[in-house]
């Protein structure tokens, strides 16, 4: 028993690496929000797709890292452990940077966001009263506090869903010994 408590604390550690990425993905995200800020893309849809390829990019980094510290081998569950841990590190730096961005720096980006969609909704024909129906819930789904919330959730659950599959192409299990 000793013998493989000794392997296992030698071995890498999710919580570490997945710290570590975690913190690097949610720096990118901090400064890719930043930048498409600045060019006024928030609320595009190729925005989200960018974000869910560095995130990929992150992940396959970060289990490559855990198996390359762990003897070249990674389960399917610590590379979905790490997934999750991962984006739950991401998640909460960039909500916290966005509900911060929201409140105090660029306290316009809700009324600019809440613009976007209604004009999105003009522009798929729903009538003014189905519109003046949807703000109060619009106006509480752009707040900061929603934006915190909703970065958490969402970015933990992607990013869960993004483990499982990528953890099937980057795992290399153990063999079992006889």
């Amino acid at each position: 028993m000793e013998e493989n408590e000794v392997i296992e604390e030698d071995g890498p550690s999710i919580k570490s690496v997945a710290i570590k990425w975690g913190l690097i993905n949610g720096v990118i995200g901090i400064a890719s929000f930043i930048i498409y800020d600045m060019l006024g893309v928030i609320g595009e849809s190729w925005v989200s797709f960018i974000g869910s390829a560095i995130f990929i990019v992150i992940l396959v980094l970060a289990h490559n890292e855990f198996k390359k510290e762990g003897n070249g081998y990674m389960s399917y569950g610590q590379g979905l452990g790490l997934g999750t841990l991962t984006s739950l590190i991401a998640s909460i730096i960039s909500g916290i940077f966005m509900f911060v961005y929201m409140s105090f720096i660029n306290t316009a980006l809700q009324s600019m966001m809440l613009d976007k969609q209604i004009q999105s909704m003009e522009e798929s024909g729903q009538p003014q009263s189905q519109i003046d129906q949807a703000m109060p819930f619009l106006e509480m789904t752009t707040s900061p506090t929603a934006m915190l919330i909703f970065s958490i959730v969402f970015g933990v659950f992607f990013g869960f869903i993004i483990a499982l599959i990528v953890s099937i192409f980057t795992k290399n299990q153990e063999p079992e010994f006889v």
